[in-house]
């Protein structure tokens, strides 16, 4: 016999759940939450997940919304169980992916009288959420159809905005009365928005005058339609495209590798490569180089779109367009000419350039973490998902080329928390096999996104291993420091590996510390198996910086 909460705001809750079609739900373990746990469960329309760290928890959620492109709901208990959720919900903001927040709460009048578990929870991520919404207790007057319109306007904006939205759940108790059979509700009439566009005139002269035309495509899913709409701007070399790893394009005429172009820019660089026209898509962009360049290029016209957002990364934002790129370019595309442009032509010799000195390196390049990022780009079966960690992991992704695999990283505050979380989270959703490649601190400091017990065996982990934060003896700055301190405070030298982890979390081992044994070992690591798998590939005795410091002097020299 099924058994339901018998709290009414529960049931209306779960009810408009059904209703938006959010089927998926992250449960972490708790009291004040078992309302919401024992009525989800019971309801066959809904796949419940236990996942017991709510950090853990809400990046799992975001991996799964990332891979169905609809909101997961995730749901805790009261008091700082939620602030362990903010970490997932800033990422959530800043790349639009939409989380429905549900945190159970003490009743009101609680707050702030040393009760057990009890925080300010109203409003709690009202900084980096699209929404902040707290219910009414049953017993408060209208309760349930004040909290019918706020359930409804919470999911509503979770879908329109894309992104993170929070509904706190006050709950007296008893918190355990249950029933046996549910009250009906009524069909909710749905009231998203849907923005028109029409092409300002304005906008089509501007792109007909314009010489210098520049296309930056920053993170983004794969969207057949938007790379098609610019393969028919690239075509006829009417427009420079620079893309990225995770901007999911793939096109022979596309500018894909921005670093290894711009990296040595000078000042006469600057104005000889700078677009007059910038259109920006997508969010963020990983190449600090390409940040650089475009705001010394200043463009006379930078125009951005998305939906949300209408950041002026470049200090030069002329035009703020407010929709899909792919409806923007739908209709550009039915006025402007494609006429071939010498600018191309100009970008085009730099890139014939710098691709035939970087195969030249890679001849001669030792065992290190840049030879494993050069090997793995081209032993990666066709239909893995590939997840990326933050700091180096995507640094180096951006120099490889990995063809149509659809990429993934964290990039919307670029941390390095949650990437194992979110990539098992995706897993778990997405029916090809998912890999994730790895720094060491960044899986050291989400180790509990192993503890999942829904991760199926197809996942594979690479993990390379060079014995600290090896971003930090790359870039600029830290090595200003004395060596001491930048080893144990800043880079944090460590011994560690994941032997003892993978054994505890049910993964198969295999660690590899020379290249011979890499190339053995990766013949038969992506093969079907009854396990997930980690590789470990430990280049700690390895030159790791003086590398990737050497590959770029190698790309200045004529």
């Amino acid at each position: 016999m099924k058994k339901y909460s018998s709290k009414r705001s529960i049931q209306i809750l779960a009810h408009l759940l059904q209703q938006y079609g959010i089927s998926d739900i992250i449960i972490s373990p708790g009291s004040r939450n078992a309302p919401l746990a024992i009525h989800f469960s019971e309801i066959d329309s809904f796949n419940c997940f236990s996942i017991v760290d709510e950090r853990s928890a809400a990046f799992v959620g975001m991996g799964m919304a990332i891979s169905d492109k609809k909101p997961v709901a995730i749901t805790c208990t009261s008091g700082s169980a939620s602030v362990n959720y903010y970490p997932a919900i800033t990422e959530a903001f800043y790349s639009n992916i939409p989380l429905l927040v549900l945190t159970a709460d003490r009743p009101t009048d609680y707050v702030d009288i040393f009760d057990g578990q009890t925080i300010r929870q109203n409003n709690l991520f009202h900084q980096h959420s699209y929404g902040d919404f707290q219910l009414l207790e049953d017993a408060k007057e209208h309760a349930e159809d004040i909290n019918f319109d706020i359930i409804k306007k919470a999911i509503e904006l979770c879908i329109e905005k894309q992104g993170p939205v929070h509904i706190n759940i006050p709950l007296e108790e008893p918190l355990y009365e249950l029933i046996s059979e549910l009250p009906t509700f009524p069909t909710v009439e749905k009231t998203i928005k849907h923005k028109e566009y029409e092409m300002p005139s304005n906008l089509i002269a501007d792109w007909n005058t314009s010489q210098r035309i520049m296309i930056l495509v920053g993170t983004k899913d794969y969207s057949p339609e938007l790379e098609n709409q610019l393969t028919q701007l690239v075509k006829n070399h009417s427009v420079v495209v620079l893309s990225e790893t995770n901007s999911n394009l793939y096109h022979e005429k596309f500018f894909r590798h921005i670093d290894r172009y711009v990296f040595n820019f000078t000042e006469e660089d600057f104005k000889t490569y700078a677009p007059d026209l910038l259109i920006t898509v997508g969010q963020n962009v990983v190449s600090k180089k390409v940040k650089q360049f475009l705001r010394k290029a200043r463009p006379k016209q930078h125009w951005h779109l998305d939906p949300v957002w209408q950041p002026d990364t470049y200090f030069a934002l002329t035009e703020k367009i407010e929709i899909k790129p792919e409806i923007f370019f739908s209709k550009l595309l039915k006025f402007i000419n494609l006429e071939p442009k010498p600018y191309f032509n100009l970008w085009d010799v730099l890139r014939d350039k710098k691709d035939a000195k970087h195969e030249k390196f890679l001849n001669s390049v030792e065992f290190s973490d840049f030879y494993f990022f050069n090997k793995t780009s081209q032993t990666i079966p066709e239909n893995y998902n590939i997840h990326f960690s933050n700091s180096s992991a995507i640094r180096y992704a951006q120099l490889f080329d990995y063809g149509k695999r659809k990429i993934y990283c964290n990039r919307g505050t670029s941390g390095i928390d949650g990437s194992t979380s979110t990539a098992m989270g995706f897993a778990i959703k997405n029916a090809n096999p998912t890999l994730l490649i790895t720094g060491d601190l960044s899986f050291f400091y989400d180790i509990n996104g192993l503890w999942n017990q829904y991760i199926p065996p197809f996942v594979r982990i690479m993990i390379f291993n060079n014995g600290e934060g090896n971003i930090f003896k790359i870039i600029p700055g830290p090595g200003n420091a004395n060596p001491n301190t930048l080893d144990e405070f800043i880079a944090t030298k460590h011994h560690k590996n994941a032997e003892h982890l993978a054994k505890h979390f049910g993964f198969s081992y295999t660690k590899v510390d020379e290249e011979a044994t890499l190339d053995r070992v990766l013949e038969n690591f992506f093969k079907p198996d009854a396990q997930p798998k980690i590789l470990e590939i430990n280049t700690s005795g390895q030159s790791n910086a003086e590398v990737q410091k050497a590959y770029f002097n190698f790309l200045k020299e004529n």
